[in-house]
């Protein structure tokens, strides 16, 4: 991280010492601060990053009463900002050590639901079928398709996966619209035991939030694309959120929604891997292959089913084999 001493200390925290946070797949980096006069975290987003719209969004969610962190104290020209601690109790690192999923699940459901029945803020980029579809393209196309090919997806191609993407999402363009955070997951919720309804569950890495439809963010929780949902916690979630909030057909949304997610993911480790040297990522690809064929045989999917089954051999549906054999060999080098 840089060097954010003098911003520290203009807020009270010169005595704190920085801890580093491990990083994830982004370019912000977090510090945990001890010895300060409060719990807090300092947030490094260096240019190009903008925090703005992280100030934004957060006051938003605040102001709707949810658990969103409190900026203590900003500097948006540099990206540095002093931010409340939540706590270190993240949904991912309570399952990790063996917590019960299906409550964690509703709780976070609960809080989901809140948030979707809040109007969206001004100004949302849209996340809508044009979106998702550039968006699946920028991993797919460009990356998965190269190292699966051998070469780059032609005009045509590109062509046909977008009009299957706006043939699946379009239809529920005209339903209901509103905030989506976009990677509503665990590694993304604290529990906050203290705090009481939807505010037990703390939001976090809020800031590329969109206009769009509400499924996209309770499949992003219920499929996950870094860890398996035993079928009792997605059940538990989708009843907590139904409880809350009615979703016109929201079983085709979630898979039509899933099926963009889950092919963009499962190239993005791909990306991930021969842009940014970070191989430990394709662990997940299997889990995204499998989840978007099952998002594939729902009806509403038919049309990206076509695209694929034309264009795509069911055998070279997951990591490129010659992206995991290079990194199987790194490892074995190493």
């Amino acid at each position: 991280m840089r060097d954010a001493a003098g911003f520290l200390a203009a807020h009270g925290f010169a005595g704190a010492t920085p801890h580093p946070l491990p990083g994830d797949a982004g370019f912000r980096r977090y510090a945990r601060l001890a010895g300060g006069p409060r719990p807090a975290l300092l947030m490094d987003a260096p240019p190009p990053e903008d925090v703005g719209p992280y100030l934004r969004i957060g006051a938003h969610l605040r102001a709707a009463g949810l658990s969103a962190p409190e900026v203590i104290a900003a500097d948006p020209g540099r990206g540095l900002l002093l931010i409340e601690d939540l706590g270190a109790a993240t949904h991912a690192d309570l399952l990790d050590a063996g917590a019960d999923p299906a409550p964690l699940y509703a709780e976070a459901a609960e809080a989901l639901a809140a948030l979707h029945a809040v109007p969206p803020p001004d100004g949302l980029p849209a996340w809508d079928a044009a979106a998702m579809a550039r968006a699946t393209a920028a991993t797919f196309l460009d990356w998965w398709w190269p190292a699966a090919f051998g070469g780059p997806a032609g005009d045509g191609i590109r062509r046909d996966l977008a009009a299957a993407l706006h043939a699946v999402l379009d239809p529920f363009a005209g339903g209901a619209r509103g905030f989506v955070h976009r990677d509503y997951f665990p590694a993304n919720l604290l529990r906050l035991p203290d705090r009481e309804g939807p505010r037990r569950t703390g939001i976090i890495d809020f800031q590329d939030a969109g206009l769009g439809h509400p499924a996209y963010d309770l499949l992003s929780l219920i499929e996950d694309a870094r860890r398996d949902v035993p079928p009792a916690a997605r059940e538990s979630a989708l009843r907590a959120y139904r409880a809350r909030r009615a979703v016109p057909d929201l079983e085709a949304a979630l898979a039509a929604h899933g099926a963009q997610r889950h092919l963009r993911i499962a190239a993005l480790w791909v990306r991930l891997a021969l842009r940014d040297a970070k191989p430990r990522y394709l662990v997940h690809g299997p889990r995204c292959w499998a989840q978007l064929d099952r998002a594939l045989a729902h009806p509403a999917c038919a049309p990206l089913r076509g695209f694929l089954d034309r264009h795509v051999p069911r055998d070279l549906r997951g990591n490129p084999d010659r992206v995991a054999r290079r990194h199987a060999m790194a490892g074995a080098g190493g």
